[in-house]
């Protein structure tokens, strides 16, 4: 299991000890405290969970003299995250009273309705509860109707129970719409007056054709002996949304917008994430800009940071302007063509420099109306997505460069740097072997060394059938990105300053960034109090949109093959576990299990982790990540998420030794001796 943060437990007076950390609960009622500090859970049975729910951050109170050995049991003395604060579920409405009986089995218990909170849900109706009072002294917590679900498809229960699950609420609050609707349209020429005006200037948006938030624009402008002047124009959110407000709550808590195949859930809503912050083409718009006098070699000579107004005047999807870098023709053909020749260069120097070349496959769904999935797109990062990729790694690393050089009171700035931490050597050592497998020698001698060992072998490898393999493991290998005030760098793009500034439309931190930069160009410095602890709770929920995202993508790959139920189909494992191994389908890329018990057949397998494989004990038949296997779809269960596959063939290098073993006769049954 995770371990939490490594924070020590606060002594209690007497006996008691109490500990902070994430409470997991088993369908059995057993809850779990992974305890900051400690290293075995801290067991916490049903009637001590103190109406503790799964996910919920908890504190936990021991005994503290537990014997040597035992499991310290324990008591939840305070919840002080909810994870999940909203369920679905069936309106029991009584002459007094009403309850919500929950879809989902997290929920132990129902939720009451006082009739005063129902607003306008009738008897049976499918509605959503938001919890908004549960002390520790009631069995049932309070809860409010905030929406009917009246269009029960399957495809919508799910993903809203998703995004439930995960703790994003479904809704926002009258007081956030109210503070989001009392900004008016457009920009007012006093505000303007007093930023850099940048409306005569020609500026483009390059986005996803169904893009509704264009947080980032890019302008161009030629200047003298082949220098030009390139903007990137950031939404300035920040000037909308006030510290402190109901919209700035709002924000903080869910810290991100949360991208489900068929729909997105706004961090902000609609009238500021569409409309007034969106860089709409025609448009004036507020911006927060990094401006570069940059040549053709990607040599910056001079930079300027500072607030803006913008006009955004071409709407480019990615595909318009990845045909014109291929064919050198179309709208504003001459400005995209020297844009991406920069880019390119730019690109070409972080990889010089250490950055790390992964370019893992994203899957992305077709979709009819009503959310059904009917085919797979595969997309690839062309020139056009590492056009925009590159001035926004440029304007990102500007800002963090720009503030890390400052200092108040002698100290560095409080400011909240995106750090990507060097591998952790022993994960390191089971790849390296790993890829060696394949004929890559991998330099684990530095960091430095590590990173242009990695690219050579991805460069190497691409095209081949290992390429997925080795990015989806080497991926896995790396550290995770985070939030946080201490800089360390960012290893795998190859920066020694990076932060988040050029997506506040959709991340809370870019909107921290805007602050503390605006307050450090204006000189009028105030550090952020419990800056890390706002940090964490970024990190965090960026985790949990990213694991919404992961069901939500798992639930669609199942409805998907429920399509193809007995059909066979080459397939790729992609992980292996000591109950079965995974393996993903070469023409689908979607992913199924393959049982012990449907691998029983061919051997009794044990799994081997230093090799991501599997070994047959009987005829030492090797099943290992990367290894090419037929598969046939026995089952595909929406519920649990779940696809179940059979394995039909074995990969190639196995299938002799196996069809051998297969041949040779059967040993004759002993005769019974007569009684």
């Amino acid at each position: 299991m995770k371990k939490g943060n490594n924070k020590k437990g606060k002594p209690d007076s007497g006996s008691k000890v109490t500990y902070t950390g994430k409470l997991e609960v088993t369908r059995g009622g057993m809850g779990f405290v992974i305890a900051e500090g400690l290293d075995k859970d801290i067991l916490v049975k049903r009637e001590h969970l103190n109406n503790g729910l799964n996910g919920d951050q908890v504190n936990v109170e021991v005994d503290k003299h537990t014997k040597p050995g035992r499991r310290m049991e324990g008591v939840i003395v305070e919840i002080v995250r909810r994870k999940q604060n909203e369920f679905s579920g069936r309106l029991d409405i009584h002459p007094h009273f009403a309850f919500l009986i929950p879809d989902s089995d997290k929920m132990p218990v129902d939720i009451y309705i006082p009739l005063h909170l129902l607003n306008g849900a009738k008897n049976g109706d499918k509605a959503v509860a938001r919890i908004v009072e549960w002390t520790g002294k009631t069995k049932n917590p309070v809860g409010e109707i905030t929406s009917l679900l009246t269009d029960e498809s399957a495809n919508e229960v799910a993903m809203q129970g998703i995004l439930m699950e995960n703790g994003f609420p479904l809704t926002f609050h009258d007081d956030v719409l109210e503070d989001a609707a009392r900004y008016a349209e457009g920009v007012d020429e006093k505000e303007a007056a007093k930023r850099r005006d940048m409306r005569g200037t020609l500026t483009m948006t390059i986005d996803p054709v169904d893009a509704k938030d264009f947080d980032d624009a890019v302008s161009f402008k030629p200047l003298t002996s082949g220098w030009y002047e390139v903007g990137v124009h950031i939404a300035d959110v920040s000037h909308y949304i006030q510290p402190g407000s109901a919209l700035d709550t709002e924000a903080y808590n869910r810290a991100t917008s949360v991208y489900l195949p068929d729909r997105v859930l706004p961090m902000l809503p609609e009238r500021l994430s569409n409309e007034l912050c969106s860089l709409r083409p025609d448009e004036d718009k507020y911006t927060f800009s990094t401006i570069f006098q940059i040549n053709k070699a990607g040599e910056v000579k001079k930079t300027w940071i500072g607030k803006t107004v913008i006009r955004s005047t071409k709407r480019f999807a990615y595909e318009d302007v990845q045909e014109i870098i291929e064919t050198s023709n179309g709208d504003l053909k001459k400005e995209v063509l020297i844009l991406n020749e920069m880019a390119q260069t730019l690109r070409a120097a972080r990889f010089k420099k250490g950055a790390i070349n992964f370019s893992s496959t994203e899957v992305r769904f077709k979709l009819d109306e009503t959310g059904k999935p009917i085919g797979i797109v595969v997309k690839e990062s062309k020139a056009a997505h590492q056009l925009i990729e590159e001035f926004m790694l440029l304007a990102n690393r500007t800002v963090a460069e720009y503030v890390s050089n400052l200092t108040f009171d002698h100290k560095p700035i409080p400011f909240p740097y995106r750090v990507h931490d060097v591998p952790d050597e022993e994960k390191l050592k089971v790849f390296s072997t790993f890829a060696a497998r394949f004929g890559h020698k991998l330099d684990l001698t530095t960091p430095q060394n590590i990173a242009a060992s990695f690219n050579a072998m991805l460069e190497i490898a691409r095209g081949k059938p290992e390429q997925h393999v080795l990015e989806q493991l080497g991926i896995r290998t790396m550290s995770k990105a985070v939030y946080t005030t201490d800089n360390i760098g960012h290893y795998g793009l190859g920066f020694h300053d990076y932060c988040h500034f050029t997506s506040p439309i959709r991340r809370y931190p870019d909107v921290l960034v805007h602050r503390i930069l605006e307050e450090c160009l204006n000189n009028t410095i105030h550090p952020i109090k419990h800056l890390e602890r706002q940090c964490r709770h970024c990190s965090d929920q960026e985790r949990r949109a990213m694991e919404a995202e992961r069901a939500a993508n798992k639930y669609k790959q199942v409805e998907y093959m429920q399509d193809f139920v007995g059909d066979e189909f080459e397939a790729v494992i992609s992980g292996v576990a000591s109950f079965g191994f995974w393996a993903e389908t070469v023409e689908h890329k979607c992913e199924g299990m393959v049982s012990m018990a449907e691998l029983a057949e061919f051997d009794d397998f044990e799994l081997l982790e230093g090799e991501y494989a599997l070994r047959g004990r009987h005829t030492g038949i090797k099943l290992g990540i990367g290894d090419n296997v037929t598969v046939r779809v026995l089952s595909a269960n929406l519920v649990k998420r779940q696809t179940d596959y059979a394995l039909v063939q074995l990969p190639q290098k196995q299938k002799e030794s196996t069809e051998l073993k297969k041949k040779q006769p059967a040993p004759k049954p002993k005769a019974k001796r007569k009684k």
